[in-house]
Order: structure tokens, then C-alpha cells, then sequence
């Protein structure tokens, strides 16, 4: 008990002496670790980050971005798009969920540079934090499994109604692995680690595999790999690349029938219950899992027809380039978050499961596209191009990591339709290009 009153005083005093330094830097944080909360708390982070401007107004000055500018004109466009969305409702309720576009650019115009001492803290206490929700999520596993003998418990988030998963299905398992992939490559390239940090990387790791998203784990050793590769220096490369090898070679091992269940059949079902989607539960016998090819081919489908993550993808991929050349959407798109009106239209004419036409894109590049039209995709191609060029030219990993990571996660999620996706993103956008800009 004593060491801990000592562990959470000393991180106390520490947050104390750097808010001192910097009059945004607990504000901000706590923007940044509520991420996984309930919005309700991240939105009044948000209300603290904007009140300290308020109490600060007279120590703060007006600094002009080019990469704070991007975030703005694709909130200012996606605005816009109500005067000619076609479901003008549904743009008008999306616009106050991609607010933070606006506002955490114009906090950042203000905020002063956070220095390179300050910026290392906020990434630790950030990464902290999501130790303790992945902590507190593997607790819930290991209770529910206890009760039920189910193993579902440990792997992704819930389905539909239930909320049996690692995570649960309101945070999106592909989200939070977002989130703490982050956090991993924060303490993988802490230069000095201690055994915590060692036991902290193999944890997260084994974290990640459990969350089972395809595409993340993919690209996450493959960052991994990189990082150990040609980022760790020579004295560690080697104990480092080896520490990487033994975690995934463990992990592998504890997760691989349910991981190769996600690679390669891309459903989680057991015979008593069926195979899962969305919107209902269909029993094995009536289901026709469709392939790629008849996602993209076929004229016809039927109820009985099963998607699977990368079919649906692909599906709603064809979807797009239908509209392309049958509406007018080339220059300005349906309007924000208007697309659903026609998907509905393409769930009838292809005759899909009742449901299907609910669910957007699940590409941010095609979702940006389709309803913002090429200026609104351009928009979002720039912003990412001068993170990741910033990125690489200041030699940052956790920076290069994070944009490599939105860049992929965008291929098969609509992230920025999220309203923590949104957070997420623009806060470590901002945080990341104002800091290398400037330093």
C-alpha cells in the first residue's frame, strides 16, 4: 500500500510540475485518455480544453497551420454539403459529430507548442491509460468466462444486442486496436525499459491478437517489424527483434484457431448458434457465404447470403462505382452521411438481406468520396500525405505509426464517422504535426 501511495503521488506531483510548464497539457490529456469512455465525459474534456483558452486568452497568441487548415476545410465542406444533400436530416444530425474537426485545429492555432519533454509525457500517461482500460477489459474476459466456460469472452467485441466480447461492440474492437497499438509502440520504442515495460509490450501485444482485426494485426507487425528492423539502435536491434519474434511466436500460439478463424472464414460462430452478422443470426444450414468474386459479380442475391468482412467490403466498394456513373456525385457526393438513402435503394434492387443497406461504406477513402465528393476525397488524401510526410521527415516513429495506422485503418473502416474516431484522429493529428512543425 505504501509503495503505491508513493507510485501515484510522484505521478501527481509530475503532472503538476509539467501542467505548470504548460497550461494545456492536463486539459489535453484528459482528452486524449477519456477516449474510451462514455462521450458524454470525453465531450466535457473538450468543454475544459476550451475554458483553459478562455482563462488564457491574454498569454496566448493566434499561430497559422497549414496542417491545422485541412482538418477545418473538411469540417467547413462537410457543413456545406447540407444544401445539397439529399437527406438533409440525416447531414444535419452527422455535422455536430464531426465537430471536432473545427475545434481541436482552431485549440491548437492557440495552445502553445507542446516542447519534446512535454510531448513524451503526454504519450506515456496516454499509453498508461490504456493499459489500465486493456487491464480492466481482460479482467471482464476472465470473469464472464469463469461463469459461462464461453471463450467468445476473449476475443472482439460484442454482436448486435449483446455485448459478449473482449471489448464492448459500442467501442468497435477494430477501433480500440487503434487505440492500443498506439500505446504499444510507445513503450517498444522507450530507448531504456524496464521489466514492467518488457511485460507491458508482451501484454498489449497479446491484447491486440485477442482483438482479432485482420487488417491492424497486418499492419502492426509489419510496423513492428520496421521499427526493430531500422528504428532500435544497433546495441538493441538484435535483443529487440528477438523479444518481437518470441511475443508473436506466444501469442500465435494462444490465439491461432481464433485468429485463423478471422483470417480465413472472417465469422465467429460455433454450431449452436449459427453464423452471426450484424443485424440478426441466421442458422448454418441456410447460409451461402459470398465469395469476392460474387460480391463484385453477381446481379442477384437472397436472404440466405452471408457477407463476410472483405465480400461486404468489396460489395460496397462496386456499390460506389455504380453511383459514379449513375448519379452526380463526382464534385460534391450525396452530402454527409446522406449516402444511406441510395444504399437502401441498392439493398432492394439486389435483393440483400434486410439490414445490409444500413451499414455505410466501411471505407473512409470511398465514404469521403461518395458523399463529399473529389474535393471532400482530396481533402482527406492531403492531410494524411503531410502527416506522413512530416512524419518521415522528422524521423518520429510514433508519429510515422500513427499515420500508418489511419491510413490503413481507413481502407475498411469509416473511422471519421465515428464521433470518437473523429476525436481520436484530429487530437493526434493536431498533436503530432503542430509538435514536429515546430520543434
Amino acid at each position: 500500500m505504501t509503495n503505491i501511495y508513493s507510485f501515484l503521488k510522484n505521478v501527481w506531483q509530475d503532472l503538476i510540475e509539467t501542467q505548470k510548464e504548460n497550461n494545456f497539457f492536463i486539459p489535453f490529456l484528459l482528452l486524449l485518455v477519456t477516449i474510451v469512455l462514455p462521450l458524454g465525459i470525453n465531450n466535457i474534456t473538450l468543454g475544459i480544453l476550451f475554458l483553459f483558452l478562455l482563462l488564457n486568452r491574454k498569454k496566448v497568441t493566434f499561430k497559422r497551420s497549414f496542417f491545422l487548415a485541412i482538418p477545418i476545410l473538411l469540417f467547413i465542406w462537410m457543413a456545406l454539403s447540407y444544401f445539397w444533400a439529399i437527406d438533409k436530416e440525416r447531414t444535419l444530425k452527422a455535422i455536430p459529430k464531426e465537430i471536432t474537426l473545427l475545434l481541436i485545429p482552431f485549440l491548437f492555432s492557440f495552445i502553445p507548442v507542446f516542447n519534446q519533454k512535454t510531448k513524451e509525457k503526454i504519450l506515456k500517461y496516454y499509453s498508461f491509460s490504456i493499459v489500465a482500460f486493456t487491464l480492466v477489459f481482460m479482467m471482464r474476459a476472465l470473469i464472464r468466462y469463469a461463469i459461462t466456460g464461453d471463450s467468445n469472452a476473449f476475443f472482439y467485441h460484442g454482436e448486435y444486442h449483446d455485448d459478449y466480447g473482449l471489448v464492448p461492440k459500442l467501442l468497435n474492437a477494430i477501433h480500440v486496436s487503434v487505440y492500443v497499438a498506439v500505446a504499444f509502440f510507445y513503450f517498444l520504442t522507450k530507448e531504456v525499459k524496464s521489466k514492467a515495460d518488457y511485460s507491458i509490450v508482451l501484454f498489449l501485444f497479446l491484447f491486440l491478437l485477442l482483438l482479432s482485426s485482420k487488417n491492424i494485426i497486418v499492419v502492426f507487425l509489419l510496423l513492428t517489424f520496421f521499427y526493430t528492423s531500422f528504428y532500435s539502435k544497433a546495441v538493441h536491434r538484435v535483443r529487440l527483434r528477438n523479444i518481437a519474434i518470441m511475443v508473436f511466436a506466444i501469442g500465435f500460439i494462444l490465439s491461432f484457431s481464433r485468429i485463423k478463424e478471422r483470417f480465413l472464414v472472417e465469422i465467429q460462430s460455433n454450431t449452436e448458434r449459427g453464423v452471426r452478422n450484424d443485424m440478426t443470426t441466421i442458422h448454418t444450414e441456410q447460409v451461402h457465404v459470398v465469395s469476392i468474386y460474387e460480391a463484385w459479380n453477381n446481379e442477384k442475391f437472397s436472404n440466405g447470403d452471408f457477407f463476410p468482412g472483405a465480400a461486404f467490403r468489396v460489395y460496397q466498394a462496386r456499390m460506389f462505382f455504380e453511383f459514379l456513373q449513375e448519379e452526380p456525385i463526382f464534385w460534391k457526393g450525396f452530402g454527409l452521411n446522406a449516402s444511406l438513402k441510395k444504399l437502401l435503394d441498392k439493398e432492394k434492387q439486389y435483393d440483400l438481406y434486410p439490414g445490409y443497406g444500413t451499414l455505410n461504406f466501411h471505407n473512409q477513402y470511398i465514404q469521403n468520396f461518395a458523399e463529399l465528393g473529389v474535393i471532400g476525397f482530396i481533402l482527406l488524401i492531403v492531410m494524411l500525405g503531410v502527416s506522413l510526410y512530416k512524419a518521415l521527415q522528422v524521423k518520429d516513429f510514433m508519429h510515422i505509426a500513427f499515420t500508418i495506422l489511419m491510413i490503413s485503418l481507413f481502407l475498411t473502416e469509416s473511422f471519421l464517422w465515428r464521433q470518437r474516431g473523429v476525436v481520436f484522429f484530429t487530437a493526434f493529428y493536431s498533436f503530432f504535426a503542430v509538435s514536429n512543425s515546430r520543434n
